[in-house]
Protein backbone atom coordinates (compact mmCIF):
# COMPACT_ATOMS: atom_id res chain seq x y z
CA UNK A 1 0.00 0.00 0.00
CA UNK A 2 1.45 3.33 -0.98
CA UNK A 3 1.54 6.34 1.32
CA UNK A 4 -0.79 8.19 -1.06
CA UNK A 5 -3.55 5.57 -0.60
CA UNK A 6 -3.63 5.82 3.20
CA UNK A 7 -6.50 8.00 4.40
CA UNK A 8 -5.88 10.19 7.44
CA UNK A 9 -7.83 9.24 10.55
CA UNK A 10 -8.68 12.82 11.51
CA UNK A 11 -9.80 15.66 9.30
CA UNK A 12 -7.15 18.10 8.10
CA UNK A 13 -7.01 20.25 11.24
CA UNK A 14 -4.31 22.73 12.15
CA UNK A 15 -4.65 21.53 15.78
CA UNK A 16 -5.76 17.89 15.60
CA UNK A 17 -4.60 17.05 19.14
CA UNK A 18 -6.65 19.89 20.64
CA UNK A 19 -9.88 18.69 19.02
CA UNK A 20 -9.14 15.05 19.87
CA UNK A 21 -8.36 16.00 23.48
CA UNK A 22 -11.70 17.83 23.73
CA UNK A 23 -13.56 14.73 22.48
CA UNK A 24 -11.71 12.51 24.96
CA UNK A 25 -12.56 14.96 27.76
CA UNK A 26 -16.22 14.82 26.69
CA UNK A 27 -16.12 11.01 26.85
CA UNK A 28 -14.53 11.22 30.30
CA UNK A 29 -17.13 13.70 31.53
CA UNK A 30 -19.98 11.45 30.39
CA UNK A 31 -18.37 8.45 32.06
CA UNK A 32 -17.75 10.35 35.30
CA UNK A 33 -21.26 11.78 35.52
CA UNK A 34 -22.76 8.40 34.66
CA UNK A 35 -21.03 6.85 37.66
CA UNK A 36 -21.65 9.73 40.12
CA UNK A 37 -23.91 9.14 43.04
CA UNK A 38 -27.51 10.07 42.25
CA UNK A 39 -27.43 12.34 45.31
CA UNK A 40 -24.70 14.46 43.69
CA UNK A 41 -26.76 15.17 40.56
CA UNK A 42 -29.34 17.94 40.24
CA UNK A 43 -32.97 16.80 40.33
CA UNK A 44 -34.68 16.28 36.98
CA UNK A 45 -37.25 18.97 36.10
CA UNK A 46 -39.77 16.28 35.09
CA UNK A 47 -40.11 12.52 35.08
CA UNK A 48 -38.25 10.94 32.19
CA UNK A 49 -36.01 13.97 31.60
CA UNK A 50 -32.95 11.78 32.07
CA UNK A 51 -33.79 10.09 28.74
CA UNK A 52 -33.54 13.49 27.04
CA UNK A 53 -30.18 14.06 28.77
CA UNK A 54 -28.92 10.65 27.63
CA UNK A 55 -30.06 11.25 24.05
CA UNK A 56 -28.45 14.70 23.87
CA UNK A 57 -25.18 13.63 25.51
CA UNK A 58 -24.67 10.77 23.06
CA UNK A 59 -25.81 12.91 20.13
CA UNK A 60 -23.05 15.37 21.07
CA UNK A 61 -20.44 12.63 21.49
CA UNK A 62 -21.24 11.03 18.15
CA UNK A 63 -21.80 14.32 16.35
CA UNK A 64 -18.44 15.60 17.54
CA UNK A 65 -16.82 12.36 16.34
CA UNK A 66 -18.36 12.95 12.91
CA UNK A 67 -16.76 16.39 12.87
CA UNK A 68 -13.44 14.98 14.12
CA UNK A 69 -12.85 11.87 12.02
CA UNK A 70 -12.17 12.08 8.29
CA UNK A 71 -13.76 8.94 6.85
CA UNK A 72 -17.18 7.37 7.10
CA UNK A 73 -15.70 4.15 8.43
CA UNK A 74 -13.90 5.95 11.27
CA UNK A 75 -17.04 7.96 12.00
CA UNK A 76 -19.18 4.80 12.12
CA UNK A 77 -16.64 3.04 14.35
CA UNK A 78 -16.59 6.04 16.69
CA UNK A 79 -20.41 6.01 16.86
CA UNK A 80 -20.35 2.26 17.56
CA UNK A 81 -17.77 2.87 20.27
CA UNK A 82 -19.95 5.59 21.79
CA UNK A 83 -22.91 3.19 21.81
CA UNK A 84 -20.74 0.50 23.45
CA UNK A 85 -19.64 3.05 26.05
CA UNK A 86 -23.28 3.85 26.82
CA UNK A 87 -24.21 0.19 27.24
CA UNK A 88 -21.10 -0.48 29.32
CA UNK A 89 -21.82 2.48 31.57
CA UNK A 90 -25.36 1.24 32.15
CA UNK A 91 -23.97 -2.11 33.32
CA UNK A 92 -21.40 -0.27 35.44
CA UNK A 93 -24.11 1.83 37.08
CA UNK A 94 -25.87 -1.34 38.17
CA UNK A 95 -22.71 -3.07 39.33
CA UNK A 96 -20.57 -0.27 40.75
CA UNK A 97 -22.92 2.27 42.27
CA UNK A 98 -25.30 2.04 45.20
CA UNK A 99 -27.62 4.85 44.17
CA UNK A 100 -27.89 4.18 40.41
CA UNK A 101 -29.24 1.27 38.44
CA UNK A 102 -28.79 -0.11 34.95
CA UNK A 103 -31.63 1.01 32.68
CA UNK A 104 -32.20 -0.40 29.20
CA UNK A 105 -34.26 2.68 28.28
CA UNK A 106 -31.20 4.84 29.04
CA UNK A 107 -29.06 2.58 26.83
CA UNK A 108 -31.64 2.93 24.06
CA UNK A 109 -31.65 6.72 24.41
CA UNK A 110 -27.84 6.65 24.24
CA UNK A 111 -27.88 4.54 21.08
CA UNK A 112 -30.51 6.69 19.39
CA UNK A 113 -28.56 9.84 20.19
CA UNK A 114 -25.36 8.31 18.79
CA UNK A 115 -27.19 7.23 15.62
CA UNK A 116 -28.61 10.70 15.07
CA UNK A 117 -25.14 12.17 15.63
CA UNK A 118 -23.76 9.86 12.94
CA UNK A 119 -26.44 11.07 10.54
CA UNK A 120 -24.95 14.57 10.74
CA UNK A 121 -21.95 13.42 8.67
CA UNK A 122 -23.22 14.48 5.21
CA UNK A 123 -24.61 17.79 6.47
CA UNK A 124 -22.76 21.10 6.89
CA UNK A 125 -22.67 20.35 10.64
CA UNK A 126 -20.30 17.50 9.84
CA UNK A 127 -17.69 20.06 8.78
CA UNK A 128 -18.33 22.64 11.52
CA UNK A 129 -15.25 21.76 13.58
CA UNK A 130 -13.02 22.05 10.52
CA UNK A 131 -14.59 25.46 9.83
CA UNK A 132 -13.90 26.51 13.45
CA UNK A 133 -10.32 25.21 13.30
CA UNK A 134 -9.63 27.40 10.29
CA UNK A 135 -10.96 30.53 12.02
CA UNK A 136 -9.48 30.24 15.51
CA UNK A 137 -6.12 32.01 15.60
Amino acid sequence: MSAASVRPLLRDFRRPWLWLAIWLAMLGAVAATSLMSADDLPPAPFDGFDKVEHFLAYLLLSGYAVMLFAGRRAQALAAAGVIALGVGLEFAQGALTASRQADSADALANALGAAVGLMLAPTPVGRALLWLDRRVP
